[in-house]
């Protein structure tokens, strides 16, 4: 698993024009599902995204999480993350999930995500999507297996 988490202060995903996923302030979040995950490492990737503290306190310190500050978030689905280029200049995505597991533990990190965070929005798996986002700091964390 592969996670991308950018600080907003605000961000939305369209399809076709209409907007399918908006939050304020929380996180982004541009989920990659590999061919070794299950359930098991989307729990624990979930687990380490929600202790993250990159929020400031009163005294300008990177020390609060995403419930200290009420935060949201918006999961959208980036099988891109797992882009192979080494040794070519078009990308190969065969260290990717397939489509039908990639969907299960996709839904699966969104359904365990809803349990704990008030409001979890989301993009459309498989669509081509339009993100628009207000990076606050800006502030981007590459979540990988070395990571968590």
């Amino acid at each position: 698993m592969k996670i991308i988490v950018q600080r907003v202060l605000s961000a939305s995903v369209e399809i076709e024009g209409e907007t399918v996923g908006k939050i304020g302030k929380g996180y982004l979040v541009l989920l990659g599902i590999g061919q070794e995950d299950d359930e098991k490492t989307c729990d624990r990737f979930l687990s380490k995204l929600l202790k993250l503290r990159i929020f400031e306190d009163e005294n300008g310190k990177t020390n609060r999480s995403l419930s200290d500050v009420s935060g949201e978030l918006l999961i959208v689905s980036q099988f891109t993350l797992y882009a192979e280029l080494k040794g070519q200049n078009r990308p190969g995505f065969t260290k990717a999930a397939g489509p039908v597991e990639a969907e299960k533990l996709y839904d699966h990190f969104v359904s365990e995500a809803r349990k704990m965070v008030p409001k979890v929005e989301t993009g459309v798996f498989g669509a081509d999507m339009k993100v628009s986002l207000v990076n606050d700091g800006p502030f981007t964390i590459v979540l990988d297996e070395n990571q968590v």
